[in-house]
Parts: C-alpha cells; sequence; structure tokens
C-alpha cells in the first residue's frame, strides 16, 4: 500500500512540472532581428533587458529612450533597458509586462516557449495582443 501511494505521488509530481511554463531564460534575437534580449531571474520573477543592438540605432550604441511617455525617462540610453518585467510562471505560460521603446509604453505581456524552441511574445492592450517570435541567439 505504501508503494502504491508513493507511485501515486510520484506521477501527480511528474505530471504537475511538465504542465508548469518551461524556462524563457536565455539570449533571444527580436523578430525584427534588430536586437538581443537577455531574459534572467530577477528577484522573484523574470526580467529581459535590451543587451545588444544588431542594427545600429539613428544614434549607435548611444541611443535613447527619447519615446519614453514619462519626460524624466527620455535621456536614459536604450542599451541595458530592461523591456520584460514581473514575469510569473502561470500554466504554460509566464505573465508580466512588457515596454516598447518604439511607442514609448509598457503593455501587459504573455511569453512562452513554441513547440520549435523559439520564443512567442505577446504585448496586450485589453483582449487585443500583437505576436512576435524570437528566437534564440548563438
Amino acid at each position: 500500500m505504501r508503494r502504491m501511494t508513493y507511485s501515486i505521488l510520484a506521477t501527480v509530481a511528474i505530471a504537475t512540472s511538465a504542465q508548469a511554463a518551461a524556462p524563457i531564460t536565455g539570449r533571444w534575437v527580436t523578430q525584427e532581428k534588430d536586437g538581443v534580449v537577455e531574459i534572467y531571474a530577477c528577484g522573484e520573477s523574470i526580467c529581459g533587458k535590451l543587451a545588444k543592438f544588431l542594427k545600429a540605432p539613428a544614434g549607435g550604441n548611444a541611443q535613447k529612450d527619447v519615446n519614453n511617455s514619462n519626460p524624466a525617462l527620455r535621456n536614459r540610453p536604450l542599451l541595458g533597458i530592461n523591456l520584460l518585467s514581473g514575469f510569473k510562471a502561470e500554466g504554460n505560460e509566464w505573465k508580466g509586462s512588457i515596454y516598447d521603446p518604439r511607442r514609448g509604453k509598457t503593455f501587459r505581456s504573455v511569453v512562452y516557449k513554441g513547440k520549435s524552441g523559439n520564443l512567442v511574445v505577446k504585448g496586450c492592450v485589453g483582449p487585443l495582443c500583437q505576436t512576435q517570435t524570437w528566437t534564440p541567439a548563438s
């Protein structure tokens, strides 16, 4: 009887871990192939920063966050800026916030690993979402 109980508990533990969100940490090339985002653990959540420009922006590596809706933040450099913040695993997905420096706005976001190993990144306003696919950086 004791063996059966342990067997059931082990099966439940394996099934639960299989349903957990796949790890999303690492370095990812954006869909436009213009930057690399490094996703990492930050405290109790997951964050992601712009680690590298792949296409030099007009201002080079010194490009500032000029479109930010907060005038006090418009002088900060884009390189190294946190684009993803507060992501926590919920089922098969990670949910948090994503900052779009082109629009200067932060959106609700859902991220998950696709079947191909790519990262599916959604930025949402209400029920409407825009989806991108990021690929692993080499």
